[in-house]
């Protein structure tokens, strides 16, 4: 390959992860402070009252349990990932659009629910499937995955931005700028050579087609308890978006979508310091020091200040990449390329299916018992979860017993 081909390539993959990190930081950040804003609170289900912010974060979770494995499949066996993407950038952007639409005129709140539950199910396989696209093209992963996908960190940074210089924090206007970059996307997506599958597969069964064969990754130890570890740990990391921006304003903060970029910042430092690490650490050691860096940014927040929780929310960045990145690459090391999109759709399944969907619903139900009227206890709140995540530190410290090799391991 020549070196100019060789930065084309690079380049593309770049620009690739920057739009759709930025297509997905518009609408994830400022969505709970978009709900509150147009007076989306509470939605009384069979007599309960049960938090729409909750619920909304909660979609991102349920559809983890209905569509990345069926994309990842189709992606293995039967369309180039990149023909998939834009079809699924397309469908995220209309539901986007319509959910968007909802909120600004005030439907009826379940309605909201239903139609930010489609987006989510269109928009939660396209991660899985960009990563595909990025490793299929890589030599080196170890070396290569972390600066690509800092890219996307950036991009997931400027729309924050964007959206907080518009003043659109607490607006519906946030969403439709994030169709605007699914749109950018799609179209993008023009631009990118359409790879074939990697095992492409004319008689497929219904577990096949459904991407279930990829449940029989869990049959290796290892794989396993990586898998089940991201879910833990995914449940105490789903009250940050949810709930640090609601903290930043109680504590006089504006602009909250913003403040919350500080954790990107140490996100791309952690990515560019990845490949050194990987090269130098086990890989226990670097996933370990990326929980750690979660019970220190809890614990921190838990004091409940304005500079310690701006310091917990900067070390975001290092307490996600370091753990959550590492297994995407761990992921494409340790797994045959014909079940690359399975395996990555696998990890969207066990961290946003369970982890998300326990951690909103669970994180919504512990920010209740500690707020007594509109009180919240801040303290009680993060210092919860900090316990919570020193214990998934413990369980994968005792339970990974991976050595460091890094010959490809296939599924069944």
């Amino acid at each position: 390959m020549t070196e100019t081909k060789w930065w084309r390539e690079y380049a593309e993959l770049l620009i690739l992860l920057f739009i759709h990190g930025m297509a997905m930081g518009m609408w994830f950040v400022p969505l709970g402070s978009v709900l509150d804003g147009n007076g989306y609170t509470d939605v009384h289900i069979l007599g309960v009252a049960v938090s729409v912010k909750a619920l909304a974060f909660a979609t991102g979770g349920i559809s983890a349990f209905i569509s990345p494995l069926i994309f990842g499949a189709i992606a293995d066996q039967r369309m180039a990932p990149v023909k998939l993407l834009r079809w699924l950038a397309l469908a995220t952007g209309c539901a986007m659009c319509a959910a968007t639409t909802a909120i600004k005129f005030h439907a009826p709140p379940l309605a909201v629910l239903g139609l930010i539950l489609l987006h989510a199910i269109f928009s939660t396989p396209t991660w899985s499937i960009s990563t595909t696209i990025v490793f299929s093209r890589l030599g080196d992963a170890r070396r290569q995955f972390g600066p690509i996908r800092a890219m996307a960190t950036v991009g997931w940074v400027l729309g924050c931005i964007i959206v907080s210089l518009l003043n659109a924090d607490t607006s519906a206007l946030a969403g439709y700028c994030g169709t605007v970059a699914w749109v950018l996307l799609l179209a993008f997506s023009f631009t990118l050579p359409t790879v074939a599958p990697a095992a492409p597969t004319e008689h497929l069964t219904w577990k096949q087609r459904l991407g279930l064969d990829a449940l029989s990754l869990l049959k290796n130890r290892d794989h396993r308890i990586v898998f089940i570890a991201a879910a833990l740990y995914n449940i105490p990391l789903a009250a940050y978006y949810p709930y640090s921006p609601t903290h930043l304003a109680q504590l006089g903060l504006t602009h909250t979508t913003a403040w919350m970029t500080l954790g990107q910042v140490t996100e791309v430092i952690a990515m560019f310091s990845l490949a050194g690490m990987l090269a130098r650490w086990r890989l226990k050691y670097v996933f370990l020091t990326g929980i750690g860096f979660g019970v220190l940014r809890y614990a921190l927040c838990a004091i409940d200040g304005k500079w310690w929780l701006l310091t917990g929310i900067t070390m975001h960045g290092f307490a996600f990449a370091l753990f959550f990145i590492t297994v995407q690459i761990y992921l494409e090391q340790r797994i045959e390329a014909r079940w690359r999109a399975r395996a990555q759709a696998l990890f969207i399944l066990m961290y946003s299916g369970f982890g998300n969907t326990l951690g909103y619903l669970g994180v919504g139900w512990w920010f209740s018992e500690s707020t007594t009227g509109k009180v919240t206890h801040w303290s009680q709140f993060w210092g919860g979860l900090a316990v919570s995540v020193a214990c998934v530190f413990i369980v994968f410290a005792v339970a990974y017993k991976g050595r460091g090799s890094v010959e490809k391991i296939t599924a069944a």
